[in-house]
């Protein structure tokens, strides 16, 4: 078992990269859903909700041919279902830390249309970890680590 003071294989590293390289577009996309289904008056859980989903497709997609790459000889039928299921416990967590600091950034801001945003940044910053270490270790597990 690695301690903390082993340095990680560069392959993880690359990984890692990769993996919050597709993060930050699928966070792109959900941000920019989630703003504008707000605009359009959705109340936060619903579009929070929506707009998670919308990231959940595009990052399984591109987790699976890009970072993770050498699990597409598994059954991507199955990989879908883990990586829901991960991502829905990401998207509990995201729903609680969003619903809970929502109001707390709209007494901050004096204001509570945008108040949802900086809950959703502490929120992501918290479920990218959750969503990478599950995923690894769980929906893409059998990995050829000779890449």
């Amino acid at each position: 078992m690695a301690t903390l003071s082993t340095p990680l294989p560069k392959q993880e590293v690359t990984r890692f990269a990769r993996f919050l390289t597709v993060g930050a577009i699928g966070t792109l996309l959900d941000f920019s859903i989630l703003t504008l289904l707000k605009l359009a008056g959705l109340p936060t859980l619903a579009a929070n909700s929506l707009s998670f989903a919308a990231g959940l497709l595009n990052n399984f997609t591109w987790n699976r041919l890009w970072t993770f790459r050498d699990t597409v000889n598994i059954d991507w039928r199955r990989q879908l279902v883990q990586f829901t299921m991960v991502s829905l416990v990401g998207l509990g967590l995201s729903n609680l830390i969003v619903l809970s600091l929502e109001g707390i950034f709209s007494t901050w801001l004096g204001s509570a249309q945008w108040s949802y945003l900086p809950a959703k940044v502490l929120a992501t910053g918290v479920v990218v970890f959750w969503n990478y270490f599950a995923n690894r270790t769980w929906t893409f597990k059998h990995l050829d680590h000779t890449r």
